[in-house]
């Protein structure tokens, strides 16, 4: 009988360490890797706020716009720990537009954003395939200022640089995939533009913008 039990005994601690690792399963270290070269795509909408002043007798016709955006952008990260850093470019057509009634109200004063883009340093945090991140840098754009009237439409445009800064989520679902959702502010700082009867405006422009977007890592 002794000599059962222990054999039985001795089957039972061969077969542990077995019956443990099927139990129990231990923390698997992180395998994705963000350094690497990406393309992608995004889309989304934007709200303008437009300070508009009259350069002849400091009139005003301050107002907000909204519309959608849609571009495309490219970056490099470079990951050392749990840090990534890296730099990052977009380009995209917007259609963000506003207006409100002229100091005369015969004409209305109209703004419209036609493109936007920036050139950002990007830094984050990332937790395997999640990467919470802080960006920022130049941002540019196209802004149209006119006005229209009982004598038609008079407007000037022009590519105004400022800066931008925003944050952003980016989750990677397979190797080469991840999808991002990102908000960036611009300011555009002030420009000089001709509206209706040759008169001359100084407007100031202001964006917040949120996309969706696509990226594919190389």
């Amino acid at each position: 009988m002794k000599k059962i039990l222990l054999s039985a005994a001795f089957v039972a601690l061969a077969l542990m360490p077995a019956m443990a690792a099927d139990v129990v399963e231990l923390p698997v270290a992180s395998t994705y890797n963000w350094t690497g070269f990406y393309l992608g795509a995004h889309v989304g909408g934007g709200k303008s706020k437009v300070d508009w002043e009259y350069s002849r007798n400091g009139a005003t016709a301050d107002h907000d716009g909204s519309g959608a955006l849609g571009g495309v952008q490219a970056g490099y990260n470079f990951q050392s720990g749990n840090i990534v850093y890296g730099i990052e470019a977009d380009i995209a057509a917007a259609k963000i537009d506003g207006d409100t009634s002229c100091p005369n109200p015969a004409y209305t004063c109209e703004s419209d954003v036609k493109m936007l883009g920036s050139l950002r340093g990007r830094i984050g945090y990332t937790m395997d395939r999640l990467l919470i991140y802080g960006t920022g840098g130049l941002g540019y754009g196209t802004i149209e200022i006119g006005t229209s009237g009982p004598v038609g439409t008079n407007d000037t445009t022009k590519t105004k640089a400022g800066w931008t800064l925003g944050a952003g989520l980016e989750y990677a679902f397979n190797d080469h995939w991840s999808l991002k959702g990102e908000y960036k502010y611009f300011d555009l700082g002030k420009g000089d533009y001709t509206v209706d009867g040759g008169e001359n405006v100084e407007a100031k422009v202001r964006i917040h913008t949120g996309v969706v977007g696509l990226n594919y890592k190389f």
